[in-house]
């Protein structure tokens, strides 16, 4: 059976569905991660990253050009925030509309705090005498201010520090913050016997 007309000048020109009135089609997105720092996601940052992509001159022969995308990453962004770059992948098929770029923001871990959603949550370790006794936490937050957090109560294993206001900005809002998380570790030395009688003696006196 005799070709159409449309579909010679699609599978010579490579415009598959031109004649169906659905136009070139576009090259498979290219997808790439973006490493953020916790300060940057906190803070906000520019990033720019250099590109090669090939292309095609209007002779029809294939050279490489270079460009600079820029990233500028909003105080908020959260891992799996998507930039898209229209149509910065390779141009070198004629009637194939090239590629999008998509960078995915990934978040390096911390060496101090760790992002649950909006809150930040840091772990403080303390002695059993700070936690009988009363404890200040001294922080430096992401944005290098030093933050203290006085616990004058009995510190327990589970016990939680909520500190309103001081933890990731809000993505959407950008004037309110969620809440940063003080967890303890309480260090419990290995006693004596005669230390745990002294302490026995002394807790039961108060």
């Amino acid at each position: 059976m005799a070709a159409q007309p449309d579909e010679i000048f699609s599978t010579f020109f490579g415009f598959e569905d031109w004649g169906r009135g659905k136009g070139p089609r576009k090259a498979a997105a290219i997808v790439r991660t973006l490493p953020c720092t916790l300060e940057e996601l906190y803070n906000g940052a520019t990033k720019k990253l250099k590109i090669s992509r090939d292309v095609l001159s209007a002779s029809g022969r294939k050279g490489t050009v270079e460009e600079v995308l820029t990233i500028k990453i909003k105080p908020g962004w959260k891992k799996g925030t998507k930039i898209t770059f229209q149509e910065k992948g390779p141009d070198t098929q004629r009637g194939v509309i090239p590629a999008d770029i998509v960078f995915i923001v990934d978040e390096k871990p911390h060496s101090v705090f760790k992002r649950d959603g909006d809150n930040l949550i840091v772990t403080q370790k303390v002695s059993l005498a700070d936690a009988l006794a009363g404890y200040t936490a001294q922080l430096t937050a992401l944005d290098g201010r030093n933050l203290r957090v006085s616990i004058d109560s009995v510190i327990s294993q589970a016990h939680e520090e909520v500190v309103r206001g001081e933890g990731m900005p809000i993505q959407n809002e950008q004037s309110k913050k969620g809440n940063l998380i003080v967890k303890f570790s309480v260090k419990i030395p290995k006693l004596t016997s005669e230390q745990k009688t002294g302490i026995r003696m002394l807790l039961t006196s108060l």
